[in-house]
């Protein structure tokens, strides 16, 4: 066995984690500079002149509790593994969030978590992430589907519950086909081996983080004096952010396919195409800038567990 040299170590690791930081903040910063759907300056002076300290301090509040529930959900899954505190669940939230940022819907938060983990639970821990992630696109589907029925989109709405019925049918047959060792049997079997209550409670928990996400978009509209009735405006929202979460992005450039989607939608009932981008711009820097700067501080704090090679 031949042992890296303890600073051939530290260095590379310093490194990978200087040049993931460094790519996350280049992608915001990209974002924000080349924009050319938003003026900068005008979402300045809108947000200064409609949002007063306790208003922003308000809506901060949706974002923290968003990303508390997401903490609180992959806390609850790992404890599968083994228990962790919320202190080290948001370390390895943030953190895996950091490094998913620049990566295809997010890929890179799989690998971020893992990080946390020994070498040998790499698999249970991708899995467990999965799951995490595999309710919350669920629950999306569901809410968004039913926000499409009440908006009045009943062919769109019919075509999910066909395509939805027919994937579960060919799943209920195909279940014993394995390929490459991996089957629908199998992949219900792993499932199941998770304690009920901690699949109870994930479900609970990503409830609890749709509602917050959906009604601080709800909120940021009536901020921006949207007069809309409310079972229209948040199933407009249920709606936008299902289609938006079915599209290939990354999460740099969420704001930019939430935002196209959400002026197409909110278009139809007549609000302005500037409120739509800069209630999507704020969200994005609410839920997905902020939680990444907090979570750069813990990728330059992560410690790589010791590496020895063959």
């Amino acid at each position: 066995m031949i042992s890296i040299p303890h600073k051939a170590k530290q260095f590379l690791v310093f490194t990978i984690k200087f040049l993931i930081v460094i790519g996350a903040f280049y992608f915001i910063y990209d974002q924000i500079s080349n924009n050319s759907k938003l003026d900068w300056n005008k979402f300045q002076n809108l947000v200064v002149e409609k949002t007063a300290i306790t208003t922003m301090l308000f809506i901060l509040l949706f974002s923290i509790a968003n990303r508390y529930l997401e903490i609180l959900k992959w806390q609850n899954l790992a404890s599968f593994i083994q228990p962790i505190s919320v202190g080290e669940a948001s370390k390895q939230v943030l953190g895996a969030l950091t490094a998913g940022i620049f990566t295809p819907n997010g890929l890179g938060e799989y690998a971020g978590k893992a990080l946390f983990f020994k070498k040998e639970q790499t698999k249970q821990v991708i899995f467990l992430n999965l799951i995490c992630n595999g309710i919350q696109m669920i629950l999306t589907i569901i809410f968004g589907t039913i926000g499409l029925i009440f908006i009045g989109y009943w062919k769109w709405s019919l075509g999910i519950i066909a395509i939805a019925s027919v994937l579960l049918f060919t799943s209920f047959l195909s279940k014993n086909i394995t390929i490459k060792g991996y089957s629908i049997q199998k992949l219900l079997h792993k499932i199941n081996e998770i304690p009920k209550r901690i699949h109870r409670k994930n479900v609970i928990l990503g409830i609890l983080r749709y509602i917050v996400f959906s009604h601080q978009y709800y909120v940021l509209f009536l901020v921006f004096d949207v007069d809309l009735p409310y079972l229209t405006l948040i199933s407009s929202i249920s709606a936008v952010y299902f289609l938006a979460s079915s599209l290939p992005s990354f999460q740099f450039l969420d704001f930019a396919v939430k935002g196209s989607v959400a002026v197409f939608f909110f278009g139809k009932l007549g609000i302005n195409e500037w409120i739509v981008i800069f209630i999507s711009t704020l969200m994005w820097l609410l839920n997905v800038v902020l939680p990444v700067i907090i979570g750069a501080y813990f990728v330059m704090r992560f410690k790589l567990k010791p590496i020895v090679v063959n």
